[in-house]
């Protein structure tokens, strides 16, 4: 999965994000065009989204409006567009920051480091009666220990991120084993099915990880 993901459609400025941030060990890729960006999310997601407005064909707003519909990724705007207007647009499209042309890059990478900190370094998620400790990868269900696989908490702690939203079977599977596995979607059917042996109290009429026919799963 990557770290981040670069909306922009000028090359040279690109090149040089992504090189900084690489130098800060994030895991980026880069897309010139809204199509790209919508395709290489919903494959691989991101943990970020770094977005352009002014892009050839679908614009940024659209991206923005349509990652929102499924996801809460953070996004940050950067934008040369500097009018009032514009940034309303991209806040209440969803949007998590909005930041000016040419920006301060010491800025955009205390931000950046921020959002990680804040999200994805939490050493412990609590949802109802199951508590995941991230460090050590554990999962207690009313202070009870439930024995699981790597994968098997990789799965779950994702699935409870992003709690009462639909992910689809491929956005799952290349979320959790990536898009270079020689693993079979099939996977990921028997670790839901191992996962629902474990945590639900009735794992054939599962009341936490649903299916949703036709697309993929959701953690109620």
């Amino acid at each position: 999965m990557n770290d981040i993901l670069i909306v922009e459609d000028n090359k040279e400025i690109s090149g040089l994000l992504a090189d900084l941030l690489r130098a800060e060990n994030y895991i980026v890729t880069t897309v010139d065009n809204g199509e790209k960006a919508l395709s290489v999310f919903e494959r691989y997601g991101a943990r970020l989204v770094l977005l352009d407005i002014m892009l050839p064909g679908i614009d940024g707003f659209a991206v923005c409006e349509k990652i929102r519909k499924t996801s809460d990724t953070p996004i940050i705007i950067l934008s040369a567009k500097v009018d009032k207007d514009d940034k309303l647009n991209g806040l209440i499209l969803g949007a998590d920051d909005y930041m000016e042309k040419p920006y301060d890059i010491d800025i955009l990478l205390a931000k950046i480091q921020g959002i990680f900190k804040r999200r994805y370094s939490m050493d412990e998620l609590t949802c109802g009666e199951l508590v995941l400790n991230k460090i050590e990868k554990t999962v207690t269900k009313k202070g009870k220990s439930i024995e699981v696989r790597a994968k098997e908490f990789d799965l779950l702690l994702l699935l409870i991120e992003n709690r009462g939203k639909t992910l689809s079977k491929d956005y799952i599977f290349n979320y959790i084993w990536g898009r270079d596995s020689e693993s079979e979607l099939q996977t990921l059917t028997v670790h839901i099915k191992w996962l629902r042996e474990k945590i639900e109290d009735d794992p054939k009429n599962p009341k936490h990880i649903l299916t949703v026919w036709g697309t993929g799963y959701k953690f109620d």
